[in-house]
């Protein structure tokens, strides 16, 4: 179970990698993942009580300010997000869709975690990073209201942090399309 999740984006493989040791040295948190991504960044997920990751961010933030990209912190994160990030959820093909895309990870799973919080969606996809030049992007499913309102309160997130990149909402997405998503 993650009490709280933190998630530093960096501008330099090696010092990620610095990055990294630096956070798991000064609180006690647990590494969910740490590797490079699309183009040149590097990527820290960490665990623990929402002290001591608040902790290990604001440390790595005070001293890789200059390489830091993005960072966030997140208490009490939506299971339907931490799955999507592990990739093991079942994919409902029904309903609407809606789709934020950003241009940091964490950015993007903020605003997914907002999105899930504001109204009854489901998670479809989320992909992070890695083959799409850095970007972060999350597909809903769920009732056209729910959807639009999920959308509009995970992009007004992206919007105020100056990372979104845009959004769209399927009312009624073709058989085709979802054959393409899956």
């Amino acid at each position: 179970m993650y009490q709280a999740i933190g998630i530093i984006e960096l501008k330099s493989i090696a010092k990620g990698i610095e990055a990294t040791d630096a956070a798991l040295k000064s609180a006690g948190v647990r590494l969910v993942s740490a590797h490079p991504t699309c183009p040149g960044k590097y990527e820290i997920t960490l665990t623990g009580a929402i002290a001591d990751v608040s902790a290990a961010v604001e440390h790595v933030k005070s001293r890789f300010e200059d390489r830091l990209i993005d960072c966030c912190v997140i208490g009490r994160i939506d299971p339907q997000v931490i799955t999507g990030l592990f990739g093991t959820h079942e994919n409902p093909q029904e309903g609407a869709v809606g789709i934020i895309e950003t241009f940091s990870a964490a950015s993007l799973i903020r605003a997914a975690d907002i999105a899930v919080k504001t109204a009854k969606v489901t998670i479809y996809e989320l992909r992070l990073s890695r083959g799409m030049g850095g970007k972060g992007l999350v597909i809903f499913t769920g009732d056209v209201g729910d959807v639009t309102a999920s959308v509009e309160a995970g992009s007004a997130y992206a919007k105020e942090q100056g990372l979104f990149c845009n959004n769209s909402i399927i009312p009624a997405p073709h058989k085709e399309l979802w054959d393409q998503l899956s």
